[in-house]
């Protein structure tokens, strides 16, 4: 039987979700990933350490610049579940991510130009528009095929 402190350091799923703000399917969805753990009690509830509201924080930051969760959990299997993730940590993937980050800038950035050109030209031909064609390697290579009438 858990001691009072691990009692008063765990959150059932619907305080998980409302101090953290990520839904419950989530919650679900994450621990199924292996991004967080509970423990379940005799009736088989969920309960969460606190700490979990530390890894969920790194997740959806993470989460907003894109870092797909494979990733993620690349970097959260180095830390138990019951240890918060630290600034450390946050700094050191952060440092690993940014060049996937800065990438992924200037294609955007390029694709913004190529979007105002395409504007101002106004072809949007499938044969000559940058935008539609620009990762199509087989393009003008292969007819593309018939639809059926």
């Amino acid at each position: 039987m858990p001691d009072s402190d691990a009692i008063v350091a765990e959150l059932t799923i619907g305080e998980l979700s409302e101090l953290s703000g990520v839904p419950a399917s989530a919650l679900r969805f994450y621990e199924r990933k292996g991004l967080i753990a509970s423990r379940r009690t005799v009736g088989n509830q969920r309960r969460y350490h606190r700490s979990t509201l530390r890894r969920l924080a790194f997740i959806r930051a993470s989460q907003s610049v894109d870092i797909p969760l494979s990733v993620i959990e690349g970097v959260l299997e180095y830390v138990p579940h019951h240890v918060p993730p630290t600034r450390e940590l946050w700094l050191k993937a952060s440092e690993c991510w940014s060049e996937a980050i800065n990438t992924r800038i200037a294609t955007l950035e390029r694709m913004r130009e190529q979007f105002a050109e395409c504007v101002g030209c106004g072809c949007l031909s499938f044969d000559q528009c940058q935008l539609i064609i620009r990762d199509d390697t087989l393009a003008g290579q292969v007819a593309p095929p018939l639809l059926d009438s």
